[in-house]
Order: structure tokens, then C-alpha cells, then sequence
């Protein structure tokens, strides 16, 4: 298995996780495709989103995969007036990471993070490795409290 960046971060701050490792079936990138090949709750799987406000500022939202991000209520949480998703040919040069494999540890810059309150009801969460093909098997405390996250209300 390859290490990826996120992972030696994790690592060199003691942070306890396990990896999964899954086929890509590019045909089918769906979170919940994802939570189906590693065979576990779909409301367990969190999928990284990135936005924008209108100041040209990023936020960070991790939420459950079968869910969509609802934007006032992420606009409300960060502060700011209106809020929108950052367009996919953004994501690479801005975080460091592809569509399917973002994660919320390790962006090229450390940018205002939040996790879906959901979270917080379960020992484990899966999110992204930062690569796609990869999960992080993770206490969803650690990992807010690695990337400075807030857990708040975020989805539909």
C-alpha cells in the first residue's frame, strides 16, 4: 500500500487510524458505491467538500456520503453571506487532491474545517486517505481535533 501524505501527517502526530483499501470503478465514484464495496454503513462514510465565498475564502466540509451539503446552512456555519461549491478543475491546484481522493487532512493550506455533527455518534468514521482507492478508519474527535474542525449541522 502506498503512504500516502496524510497518512505520515496522522502518523507524526500519534493519531490512532486503520486504512481500507477498495477498487476504483471510475464508472461509479459515489460515496455510497464506496460504503458498498467496504461492505459498512453508508451514514459512516464521509466525503470532502470544498467551497467558496464570495471574498474568494475555502471552507472545508466533510458530510456523509449519501447526503448533500446544504449551503445556507454552511454559509450560517463559517460566517459568511453565500457560499458554493468550488468547481472540480479547482480542487488539484487548491488542495492538493482529485476528486474521490480529497481529504481533509493534509490540503496544500489549512483551510476553516467542518464535519457533519453525525459524526460524533459513531467510534469510527471513514474518510478519504487522500488518494482514491483509500480510506482512513478514524475516531471522528481525532480527526476534528487534528484539522481544527467544528462538528455543526451541514446537510439536507
Amino acid at each position: 500500500m502506498t503512504k500516502t501524505n496524510a497518512m505520515r501527517l496522522l502518523e507524526n502526530a500519534g493519531i490512532s487510524f486503520d486504512t481500507m483499501e477498495y477498487e476504483v470503478d471510475e464508472s461509479d465514484l459515489s460515496g455510497v458505491h464506496i460504503a458498498d464495496v467496504l461492505g459498512t454503513d453508508p451514514d459512516t462514510v464521509f466525503k470532502t467538500l470544498v467551497c467558496r465565498d464570495d471574498k474568494n475564502s475555502y471552507f472545508v466540509f466533510c458530510i456523509p456520503v449519501a447526503y448533500e451539503l446544504d449551503l445556507k446552512k454552511c454559509a450560517v456555519q463559517a460566517g459568511v453571506k453565500r457560499i458554493e461549491m468550488i468547481h472540480v478543475k479547482e480542487l488539484l491546484p487548491l488542495t492538493g487532491y482529485i476528486r474521490g481522493g480529497c481529504s481533509p487532512v493534509g490540503m496544500k493550506k489549512k483551510f476553516p474545517t467542518f464535519i457533519d455533527e453525525t459524526a460524533i455518534l459513531y467510534d469510527k468514521i471513514y474518510v478519504s486517505a487522500g488518494q482514491r482507492g483509500l480510506q482512513f478508519v478514524i475516531n471522528p474527535e481525532d480527526l476534528a481535533e487534528f484539522v481544527g474542525a467544528r462538528f455543526v449541522d451541514l446537510v439536507k
